[in-house]
């Protein structure tokens, strides 16, 4: 079928047949409380966010139908205990391999500057020894860019609407999701280009401190030890520019200086793009649910398009948390969030009225489910949420979701039948459903097993990395 047809064919997949029921093991403080019944073969398309939000039987028949997929070994509940949770710099490190597309990212970034810095420091580039500070600010802006939500939601939508056709080739898909999905090993790698670049400026400031003022020094050192580049690069480009050596004064006609440097120009695009998002934060009313004391629905105006996660807070100087979101893609969208810290426990004892939010709502991995013609998603705990969207509204992509929640929404029950082999279970499901890759939320352990044993088996997966 061709891709940009708005098939609603859509698939949930439960793990067993005759043996669906409940669990009646305890709720985990972890995930939510909400029970959803995604327990029926066939979806109905008439499914609605309140049917969501009150937990109805809308996917529920008297007699399910028996699986498409066999059921694969479950694991034996005499298992040896897992190991201790890796710390987070061997999981960088170690258990998601040396040479991962995000690492890889980061070498090629920091080689290239790190090159470019020794030839300018030998001499062999004139324009690098001359202009340090640009190449600096340069590093910042691309930092900048490869974390903008803004400029990350153009990007995005442009691979969906550029890629999201069935004649391209299914490897350009997914080494442009494996790019998009690694950003931060450039914005990590700028990070330490800029201040490498921003201490050879200031040795060569030093160096020749009499063409230069103590103001200028200050600052760059101030810079330097305090690691707030982007609150004091607009005081660097301007003293900089501004001082005339030849006078030992600084120019009144700073504002024809400025425009006629690169530097100032690439700190107007660091600038717009740091307040852009915060230009669009307001003050909104909500809806506040708790079906129980585990987690929160928070319900907001306005339909928002599967795969997008937004931005709330209770205050617009406090912490921001980021949400999936579900939505109908018609009047209005939600954020379950689970009770595990002070702010979303807050929402649950004493819900309020208003929230803060950022309007620029930022596109994530499932977003790029839209650029493939079949895809399986699987989901465990709280992960199922933000995939809920793709089943409540139309989607390019002809979607098949293996759900394994944790506790309340049991499709495979662990007191009947051990805790399931995921991995296999999406390995089988991926075969038998052609799907053209994998993308699955879970825990990082969860994730990263599900991601090998598809890779393993030829198939194409993607889920969240270290720092996503």
């Amino acid at each position: 079928m061709e891709n940009h047809e708005g098939s609603l064919s859509k698939r949930i997949v439960p793990n067993s047949g005759d043996l669906m029921q409940r669990s009646m093991s305890h709720a985990s403080s972890h995930f939510c409380d909400l029970e959803l019944e995604l327990e029926d073969d066939d979806y109905d398309d008439d499914a609605t966010l309140p049917d969501i939000e009150e937990g109805r039987d809308e996917y529920e028949k008297p007699d399910p139908v028996p699986l498409p997929f066999p059921l694969p070994p479950a694991k034996s509940k005499r298992e040896k205990p897992k190991p201790p949770p890796s710390s987070r710099l061997s999981v960088i490190l170690l258990d998601q391999g040396l040479f991962t597309v995000y690492k890889r990212l980061f070498v090629v970034s920091l080689a290239v500057n790190i090159t470019l810095l020794i030839l300018a420091a030998t001499g062999n580039i004139g324009y690098a020894r001359k202009r340090p500070a640009l190449f600096s600010i340069g590093n910042i802006l691309a930092l900048t860019l490869s974390r903008s939500e803004a400029v990350l939601r153009v990007v995005f939508w442009l691979a969906v609407n550029c890629l999201g056709w069935s004649w391209v080739p299914l490897r350009l898909k997914t080494m442009t999701t494996s790019l998009l999905q690694s950003l931060g090993g450039i914005h990590s790698s700028c990070g330490i280009s800029a201040v490498a670049w921003l201490i050879y400026a200031l040795v060569l400031t030093l160096k020749h401190r009499e063409n230069t003022s103590p103001e200028i020094i200050g600052v760059a050192s101030a810079i330097l030890s305090l690691l707030v580049l982007s609150c004091l690069l607009w005081a660097f480009v301007i003293l900089t520019f501004s001082y005339d050596p030849t006078t030992d004064s600084y120019s009144k006609e700073i504002g024809s200086r400025l425009i006629k440097n690169q530097e100032f120009w690439l700190t107007v695009v660091i600038t717009i793009l740091i307040i852009l998002p915060w230009i669009t934060v307001r003050r909104v009313p909500v809806r506040i649910s708790s079906p129980s004391g585990h987690a929160s629905i928070i319900k907001f105006a306005g339909g928002i398009k599967a795969g997008i996660l937004g931005r709330i807070s209770p205050s617009p100087f406090s912490e921001w948390h980021a949400f999936g979101i579900i939505s109908d893609g018609k009047d209005e969208h939600m954020m379950l969030a689970g009770a595990v810290g002070d702010f979303t426990k807050s929402l649950v004892a004493n819900p309020p009225s208003h929230l803060w939010v950022r309007q620029v709502h930022f596109a994530g991995l499932p977003y790029l489910t839209n650029m493939y013609n079949r895809i399986l998603l699987v989901a465990t705990g709280s992960g199922i949420c933000v995939f809920l969207s793709f089943l409540l509204q139309p989607c390019s992509a002809e979607v098949c979701l293996l759900g394994h929640p944790k506790e309340k929404v049991i499709i495979h029950d662990t007191a009947v039948l051990g805790r399931p082999n995921v991995s296999q279970m999406s390995v089988d499901a991926a075969k038998r459903w052609g799907a053209e890759v994998v993308i699955v939320t879970s825990n990082p352990e969860g994730s990263r097993d599900v991601v090998d044993a598809c890779k393993a088996s030829g198939i194409a997966a993607f889920g969240p990395i270290w720092d996503s």
